[in-house]
C-alpha cells in the first residue's frame, strides 16, 4: 500500500511535473538553519514589542499609519535576510 504522499508524487509525475529533489542536509547544516531561524524568529518578535510599544503613544492615524508601514517592512527584512541566509547556506552545503 502507497502513503498519500507517494500518491501525490505519481500524480505530480503524471502531469510531467518533476519530483521535488530531496535535499541531503548533514545534521550540521540543519542545525545552523535551525539558529537562522530562531534569530530571525527573536528579531521579529522584538520588532512586534517596539511597533506596538510606540502605537501606544501615538494617536494620530497618519503616524499610526507610518508606524505600521516601518514595521510592515521591518518584518519584510528579516523575513528577507533570514530567507537568504538559508538559501546560501543550502547552496554552499550542495
Amino acid at each position: 500500500m502507497k502513503s498519500a504522499y507517494e500518491l501525490a508524487l505519481e500524480r505530480l509525475e503524471a502531469r510531467g511535473i518533476e519530483r521535488p529533489r530531496e535535499e541531503a542536509l548533514t545534521e550540521e547544516v540543519k542545525q545552523q538553519i535551525a539558529e537562522i531561524r530562531q534569530k530571525a524568529e527573536a528579531d521579529l518578535a522584538q520588532a512586534e514589542i517596539l511597533y506596538r510599544d510606540r502605537l501606544k503613544s501615538t494617536y494620530d492615524p497618519a503616524a499610526r499609519a507610518k508606524e505600521e508601514e516601518e514595521y510592515r517592512e521591518d518584518r519584510r527584512r528579516i523575513e528577507s535576510a533570514r530567507d537568504g541566509k538559508i538559501e546560501a547556506l543550502k547552496a554552499s552545503a550542495d
